[in-house]
């Protein structure tokens, strides 16, 4: 399958130069001459690789670069730039930059940037993970490590338990019976308070530092993760 490659620059010269390259390597090519036109371009269809110019009009790339890792997504970005600055270099690759090329460059390094690039994108996709990811809570299975971006969060072994089942199963709504017989593995007694005492804790500790909650009650069947609408 043909991999598509992003190309955002507003450079004219610049974007016909590697849309007949990239093409003539094989690849799909999709342009877009701002930032704004970029990130659109983005929604509509993410590709597996973003050539990314940092000096554009009304949205530069850094800009550009922070949004689409703001977003969650992991798609290689190769910056361009004709500063050489390493402050500037430093920048890109902070705000979550795979690579970094500087104007004017040569064809055949790009062009073997963009290849190792997307091998590393496909070793990377097909390594297994034991990270689970809701918005922007994450739960490492290895280390049993539980995130709020980059807060930790102490569980204790059951609550862990209770919010895995959750992040197994997003926005579906799990009924008391499933969730004890899941976590607690028991016929327990219909007036026990367990559940609800642990739902509480959980949203507590998920719910600190003004986050959003994401455990919700839906009455008369259960509970669900998801955000709150």
């Amino acid at each position: 399958m043909r991999e598509t490659i992003l190309v955002i620059d507003d450079d004219e010269k610049i974007t016909s130069m590697l849309r007949r390259s990239l093409a003539f390597e094989g690849y799909t090519i999709v342009t877009a001459n701002n930032g704004n036109e970029g990130l659109k371009k983005m929604l509509e269809q993410e590709p597996g690789l973003v050539v990314l110019d940092i000096m554009m009009p009304v949205m530069d790339g850094w800009e550009v670069c922070r949004r689409i890792r703001e977003s969650g997504s992991l798609v290689p970005i190769l910056m361009l730039t004709a500063k050489d600055e390493v402050t500037d270099r430093v920048k890109g690759l902070d705000l979550g930059a795979d690579d970094y090329l500087i104007k004017p460059f040569a064809l055949e390094e790009l062009l073997a940037r963009v290849r190792v690039l997307l091998r590393r994108r496909v070793e990377r996709a097909e390594q297994p993970t034991n990270r689970l990811h809701y918005d922007n809570v994450t739960l490492d299975l290895d280390t049993r490590e539980v995130f709020r971006e980059e807060q930790l969060i102490e569980l204790t072994t059951k609550e862990f338990d209770l919010l895995h089942l959750f992040m197994q199963n997003p926005k579906r709504v799990l009924s008391r019976d499933i969730i004890m017989e899941k976590i607690w593995g028991y016929d327990y007694s219909g007036e026990s308070n367990v559940l609800e005492v642990y739902i509480a804790l959980l949203r507590q500790k998920t719910e600190e530092y003004g986050h959003k909650r994401i455990i919700q009650t839906v009455r008369g069947a259960g509970y669900v993760l998801r955000g709150e609408s």
